[in-house]
Parts: structure tokens; C-alpha cells; sequence
């Protein structure tokens, strides 16, 4: 792939985006909000979205917010990396070449995530305006991190006007609602 998203092969990941970690979160409304705007974008180009939770038994189920948004059953997961969990891959179309990854924590289960894709081969979108942690820091050194390893860094508008690519169709004036 060139860094230009194609619908055809690109999938939304939305990583542990859960009710524990409301409070601790660095600007959580920030992540709720834009994880909202990207997971209702994919349902109106009819992409696919899959969205994991690490440990729900502790940490909850993901946040009202997002689970009204989708009919799947999140992913539970153990593992911070997602590709270290077999549902996760499992779950993943074969022919997805490229992933907009958004969700928390932005230095561990993004940011594993996010190399492992890389390693093997997918091109991939951290919506930097989508993810956070509990300390900012610790979310702005992921995002060097993932950039310096290849992720191209882009915001929510940003992806998805990318995946919209022209204007003066029905999918624009629902996105143009939506971005409002």
C-alpha cells in the first residue's frame, strides 16, 4: 500500500476502550467522542470494525458510548498486543491490507499493536486524537513511537476524509453531520 487508505482493505480496531479506565484516562471524552465519529464513518462506508476489551473482567465492559454503535461482541482479551490474541486474528479479514487503530492505553496495548502490524506487513492509521492514556506523556511518546516505526499519524477528520475521497454524495452529507 502507498499511504492512501482504500476502503476495500482497511478495518477499524478500537482497542480497550472501557468503562474502568474512564476516570484514569487522559482526556477520555476526546476518545470516546472521536472513536464515536470513526466507528459510525466505517458503518456508512460499510467497512468493518472490531473492537477488543483487555481483561473485562476487571476492567468492565467497553463504554456505553461505543457499544450502542455496533452489533459485534467485543473481543476479550488478555494480551496487550492484539495480534497476540488468536480471536483477534481470527477476527480479522484476510483480505484487510491496512488498519485505523484508535482506543487506550496509547503506550501499551496501541502501541504493541501498532508494531506488530508493521512487523507483519499491514499499513497502519493511529488516529492520534482517538487514543490516550492515563499520564499525557506517556500518550504523545507513543505516538513518536509508532510514527519513527512506520504508522502514519493521522487525526479522525483526517481518515476519514481520506477514506471519503469527494464530496457531493449521500456518504458525504452523512459525514458532514457526523463531523459537525
Amino acid at each position: 500500500m502507498d499511504g492512501i487508505p482504500k476502503r476495500g482493505e482497511i478495518a477499524l480496531v478500537v482497542i480497550d476502550v472501557q468503562e474502568k479506565f474512564r476516570p484514569a484516562i487522559f482526556e477520555m471524552s476526546r476518545v470516546i467522542d472521536n472513536c464515536s465519529k470513526l466507528i459510525k464513518a466505517f458503518r456508512i462506508f460499510g467497512m468493518p470494525v472490531i473492537i477488543t476489551e483487555q481483561y473485562p473482567q476487571g476492567l468492565g465492559p467497553t463504554v456505553p458510548e461505543l457499544a450502542q454503535l455496533v452489533d459485534i461482541t467485543p473481543i476479550q482479551k488478555n494480551e496487550f498486543s492484539c495480534f497476540d490474541c488468536a480471536r483477534f486474528t481470527d477476527a480479522l479479514p484476510s483480505h484487510i491490507r491496512g488498519l485505523v487503530i484508535c482506543g487506550i492505553e496509547a503506550h501499551v496495548c496501541i502501541l504493541q499493536t501498532v508494531l506488530d502490524a508493521i512487523h507483519k506487513g499491514y499499513e497502519v492509521y493511529m488516529v492520534e486524537d482517538a487514543i490516550s492514556s492515563r499520564k499525557e506523556n506517556d500518550w504523545r511518546a507513543a505516538a513518536v513511537r509508532a510514527g519513527q516505526s512506520g504508522a502514519y499519524r493521522v487525526s479522525t477528520e483526517m481518515i476519514i476524509f481520506q477514506l471519503m475521497g469527494r464530496a457531493g454524495t449521500d456518504e458525504f452529507k452523512e459525514i458532514q453531520e457526523l463531523i459537525r
